[in-house]
């Protein structure tokens, strides 16, 4: 695009109600700047899908295009029906950790294994943060919350290994301190077909970031930054090494053919034997 990019011709005139400092807004810049170079003047040809928090609220009302705002956890589900009905549309689902994998880990499993031509960004803050910064599935092992005063007792959920498993034909991680890699991701990740994955850690300061230890903002990027890893790299590297990581990169690309794909294909396999018979 040769056309200066402007975020505000993708949004709706409303004021963005994240706490300061938050990774959201960086991620929704970082999203539609891809769109942009991508060539989409607008958000028409896309429908986006969210589920119940903070990231729930990135496209709906905000995004200038289509969008549903559906139960806690149940985005993939509805984003299911419209890519059925509506094959050539970009379905876009944007939601955090607790409602993808958390309350809505059956829904993102058996889409990846479907292969389901929808594309899922997951804002990964490792803490429920708009029900007051519970536990949730990603949270770090040992990290202080609300409901865990003295750590927690769990290890994180790898929602991106989870994705490659369950049958991702893409899937990826990111975090807000690598907004270029991140943009790149998303170029891609549109461009390609079948069950997409982006997972993006972010920080969150007024949930998890104050109750983990963190002073400010930049500390917390700077500690994205610092333990980071790359995939490449984290396969020469023990486990015990990689714990407290974050390991960053395109983890599958993959071609595969899609749930549409497969029964418009049955479909048709069924007319010819019914015209033959």
């Amino acid at each position: 695009m040769t056309e200066n990019f402007s975020i505000r011709k993708y949004l709706r005139d409303l004021k963005l109600p994240f706490c300061p400092g938050c990774g959201i807004p960086t991620i929704m810049n970082t999203f539609l700047r891809a769109v942009h170079e991508l060539g989409y003047e607008n958000l028409n040809n896309f429908v986006f899908c969210s589920g119940i928090g903070c990231s729930s609220w990135i496209p709906s009302p905000y995004f200038n295009a289509d969008s549903i705002h559906t139960p806690h956890g149940r985005s993939i589900p509805v984003a299911t029906g419209i890519k059925l009905l509506h094959p050539k549309l970009n379905v876009v689902v944007f939601g955090g950790d607790g409602d993808i994998v958390g309350i809505g880990m059956s829904h993102f499993i058996h889409a990846a294994r479907r292969n389901l031509d929808i594309l899922v960004i997951m804002v990964n803050n490792m803490v429920y943060g708009m029900t007051g910064g519970q536990v949730a599935p990603t949270t770090p092992f040992k990290t202080k919350t609300a409901t865990t005063p003295y750590g927690s007792f769990e290890q994180p959920l790898d929602a991106t290994r989870l994705a490659v498993a369950a049958g991702a034909c893409y899937s990826a991680r990111w975090t807000t301190a690598h907004s270029n890699d991140l943009k790149e991701s998303i170029k891609k990740a549109i461009q390609t077909k079948g069950f997409r994955f982006i997972e993006v850690v972010s920080q969150c300061p007024t949930a998890y970031g104050r109750r983990a230890g963190f002073k400010n903002i930049a500390e917390m990027l700077k500690w994205f930054k610092e333990n980071s890893v790359p995939i490449h790299q984290a396969e020469k590297t023990s486990e015990k090494e990689l714990e407290k990581r974050i390991i960053i990169g395109e983890f599958v690309e993959r071609r595969r053919p899609t749930i549409g794909e497969t029964i418009h294909a049955m479909i048709k396999e069924v007319q010819m034997n019914a015209e033959q018979n």
